[in-house]
């Protein structure tokens, strides 16, 4: 009975340990960030959303096969919504009008040094208050849902 517990133990421990699947990574840069639309104000509002858009960029990797790399060059962001000046934090009013999230970007698809796909997107939501997002307290959920269509619309169907 123990000998089966411990070789039962170190199975489990050595799954934990190995990735469940493979996947590609994704490579993320701005370019002149400084000159985007509308990222936020202040250097730390700035900083923070670039960090967000990163992260959800990112998340592109698991569904991408093992040794396919997909390259974004950011070229401007403007973020649903508008930011407004509070009493002790900026905060960001979502009108529904021309206030909608749109990001630029160059991506390059690789397979090894392959290019299986590339080009330029304008990546933007009209209606984005119209369907539904991710958790409250999610960050950039517009931007995000928004990038998850165009990812699995463009390049989901090349994998």
């Amino acid at each position: 009975m123990r000998k089966t517990l411990a070789l039962l133990s170190f199975g489990l421990l050595a799954a934990s340990s190995a990735p469940l699947y493979a996947a590609g990574t994704v490579e993320v840069t701005y370019v002149e960030p400084d000159k985007f639309t509308d990222i936020g104000w202040g250097s730390v509002d700035r900083e923070r959303v670039l960090r967000q858009m990163t992260m959800v960029l990112e998340e592109f990797a698991a569904k991408l096969p093992d040794g396919q790399t997909l390259k974004f060059e950011v070229t401007n962001i403007d973020l649903a919504g508008e930011q407004r000046p509070g009493r002790a934090q900026d905060i960001r009013v979502l009108r529904g009008m021309a206030d909608w999230p749109q990001v630029k970007l160059r991506y390059t698809l690789l397979a090894g040094t392959s290019t299986l796909k590339s080009g330029e997107a304008n990546i933007y939501d009209m209606g984005y208050q119209y369907g539904s997002v991710d958790a409250v307290g999610t960050n950039l959920p517009y931007e995000r849902r928004m990038l998850r269509k165009w990812f699995n619309e463009n390049i989901a169907p090349l994998r």
